[in-house]
């Protein structure tokens, strides 16, 4: 039987990898993102189409509740039913501390956490009639660590984390596993942000253990587990994807 499963933030960077990726392991897929990508978008879904596997593409923000609904009722009818939530989307706008104010803080938590509970909890239903589920949630390394200018980014991917965990308590019984992935440094837009220079990145390398920066498919692979029926017996872990920066 074909997998089905929905990409939230699917145009580019990580969420476009593992759109990719579960096209390339015989997944049909729904994509979600806001507006200015729907260009964006559609290119990933033609990607998707050269692959021989279906795609929908699905305009929407996950911070908006609406949206979040319409996305799985949209999916579920262009797929036929969702087997796998990937809850990819999310935002960072370094700030310190001091300079951090309750817009950016409250925006913030608004895609990376509620987010998340706003797709998880619109695919619910769906998942718990057929009795299946794989929910993957997108968090980050800094929600173990975090990093100057972060503080608001980390203390959202501290928020998933948490989620995961509790989330995958109570809907265990409906057979949905909830697990997440927390990608170290990322070579994507979003992720340069904190190497804004060469030296930055020299330090990076070094105390990396595979002394590489990641690449967007590094996180392909954990994501296809956690989605898998390989990980039927896997649920509310965090695992970090980080090329061994940090260790828990």
């Amino acid at each position: 039987m074909t997998r089905h499963a929905i990409v939230t933030g699917a145009s580019r960077g990580i969420g476009r990898a593992i759109a990719l990726g579960l096209a390339e392991r015989g997944y049909d897929l729904a994509l979600t993102d806001i507006g200015p990508q729907q260009a964006t978008l559609a290119a990933v879904a033609g990607e998707i189409a050269e692959r021989g596997r279906r795609c929908v593409t699905i305009t929407a923000d996950v911070s908006n509740p609406e949206d979040c609904r319409r996305s799985a009722d949209e999916a579920v009818r262009g797929l036929g039913h969702v087997d796998a939530l990937v809850n990819n989307a999310g935002i960072l706008k370094l700030a310190s501390i001091e300079e951090l104010t309750p817009e950016i803080w409250d925006t913030t938590f608004a895609v990376n956490a509620r987010g998340v509970f706003q797709m998880t909890q619109a695919l619910i239903p769906h998942m718990r009639e057929r009795r299946y589920g794989r929910i993957v949630n997108i968090a980050s390394l800094a929600a173990r660590t975090g990093g100057p200018g972060q503080s608001h980014y980390a203390a959202s991917k501290s928020a998933v984390v948490g989620f995961t965990r509790v989330s995958s308590m109570e809907l265990g019984q409906h057979g949905i596993t909830v697990n997440a992935v927390c990608p170290g440094i990322i070579q994507t837009e979003m992720g340069m942000n904190n190497l804004r220079d060469p030296e930055r990145v020299a330090y990076f390398e070094k105390v990396t253990d595979l002394h590489r920066l990641g690449n967007p498919e590094d996180v392909v692979g954990p994501v296809a587990f956690f989605a898998s029926d390989d990980a039927a017996f896997v649920t509310g872990q965090a695992l970090n994807v980080d090329g061994g920066i940090f260790y828990s």
